[in-house]
């Protein structure tokens, strides 16, 4: 049975695991496919926090730290999602937590600036640089700071 790639990636959002697992024994390529959008497989199912699919995923060896058209990792969507399991899912895959899009953003910045305490605190414990800087020119200090963000702005201020 052939499949396209639009069918996959709506088993993908829908989080129909079986239909996954399915379609990349039927058709492994599509690991390396992507929508329309840029998204991988790893991307959209950490988007929509379906983790068992993002386990699927990763045990096939898909990529953990490919960017979407956007020049967004899976861990940077999650980071401002707020899916606190997800993002320590993907360090724990090996994601990087220092890789920047297109605007200099980080992880860590992402973190902060969405307001997500507990994942700013596991992206530190994994060793992503508070230091760098977005195209703006801002640290992640600098936006909890700009944003009043009372319990990011001593766990940062503790990292310089």
């Amino acid at each position: 049975m052939h499949m396209d790639s639009t069918q996959f990636f709506s088993q993908i959002r829908a989080g129909d695991l079986e239909g996954v697992r399915q379609s990349l024994k039927a058709n492994p390529g599509l690991l390396q496919s992507r929508d329309p959008r840029g998204s991988t497989p790893l991307i959209l199912a950490s988007y929509y926090n379906h983790t068992e699919v993002v386990r699927l995923l990763l045990e096939q060896g898909t990529p953990v730290n490919e960017m979407d058209g956007s020049g967004n990792t899976a861990l940077m969507g999650v980071c401002f999602k707020g899916y606190a399991e997800m993002a320590s899912l993907l360090i724990g895959a090996g994601a990087d937590v220092n890789v920047r899009n297109g605007m200099g953003g980080t992880c860590l910045i992402f973190s902060v600036t969405f307001n997500r305490p507990e994942i700013a605190r596991l992206l530190v414990k994994a060793g992503a640089d508070p230091s760098a800087r977005d195209a703006q020119g801002k640290t992640a200090l600098d936006h909890a700071r700009d944003q009043g963000l009372s319990e990011l702005v001593p766990l940062l201020e503790t990292t310089q």
